[in-house]
């Protein structure tokens, strides 16, 4: 699949990149950021996947986390998508709002008009992008891990329980963990798949884990001082669903941080840290 370079810089001994290509599932162009290490002019090299929230583009990972550093030293090709479908003809939230539609995708395949043409973003993160990445970037596909923040650590957590041989591991920060329990969730969830809350279940981490999927270890990070905290990500519906089912977690409350950049600023060398042990274990 053909991609186009936005723009190539040297970082760290790689390459950070931005890019855009015609995507089959979305129907429209989809925008991408790829961090290479330098490892990778000698061999392909494990890949992580960082998956954003509501609002974001590929932008914001790549541009504010600060992730580049650690993972040139580890050898970890970083790819950053964007958050949904994006174009003149791709419908938004009809009321304008920001956690629906346009930058908040959730990563789900919406099955109800109008959004079930665009907003197929399940597959394109699963099966679309991968084969770009594939195809175009030194990337070793047999180690893969998976990440993300806010309605991105939703996606992360749901696409790793369901597809456990392609992602060996799996981190978040400040995940939304039962999007239909949780107002964000049900907005999004009910318009993209319809009012059965049947299908709902499919894309939520709580009912995942209850039905019987599973994943090595889930390692999540949850600032105490984050507003959104108590009605929107409730960790403690992930820790009950885990204890109850036998699902190894790594829960970490950090006091005093809220749900920026500056927190996963703080954090993520050790995420990528973590990402790297699981991933050399293949």
């Amino acid at each position: 699949m053909a991609i186009e370079i936005l723009s190539e810089q040297m970082c760290f001994g790689g390459s950070q990149g931005f890019y855009r290509h015609q995507s089959q599932e979305t129907g429209t162009a989809m925008r991408f950021s790829v961090f290479v290490p330098p490892q990778a002019k000698s061999a392909p090299v494990p890949v992580l996947w960082f998956l954003s929230g509501l609002t974001c583009t590929e932008e914001n990972f790549t541009v504010k986390a600060g992730a580049q550093r650690a993972a040139a030293e580890l050898g970890i090709m970083l790819v950053a998508p964007d958050t949904s479908p994006r174009g003149e003809g791709v419908p938004g939230d009809p009321d304008n709002a920001y956690d629906f539609g346009l930058g908040a995708g959730f990563y789900v395949d919406a099955t109800e008009a109008p959004w079930s043409t665009n907003y197929r973003m399940y597959s394109y993160i699963t099966r679309e992008l991968p084969t770009v990445i594939q195809e175009n970037f030194p990337a070793d596909l047999e180690r893969q891990g998976i990440s993300g923040h806010s309605m991105g650590g939703h996606g992360a957590l749901t696409i790793a329980l369901k597809n456990p041989r392609i992602f060996r591991s799996v981190s978040a920060f400040a995940p939304i963990v039962a999007p239909a329990q949780v107002p964000w969730g049900m907005k999004a969830l009910g318009r993209y798949l319809g009012t059965d809350e049947t299908a709902w279940s499919n894309y939520d981490a709580c009912a995942l884990i209850r039905s019987g999927h599973r994943a090595p270890l889930l390692l999540v990070d949850q600032g105490e001082a984050d507003k959104f905290l108590a009605d929107q990500l409730r960790p403690d519906l992930l820790e009950d669903a885990c204890a109850a089912a036998g699902q190894p977690l790594m829960l970490r409350m950090q006091p005093g941080y809220d749900h920026s950049y500056y927190f996963i600023a703080s954090f993520i060398e050790e995420h990528l840290r973590w990402h790297a042990q699981a991933l050399r274990m293949v």
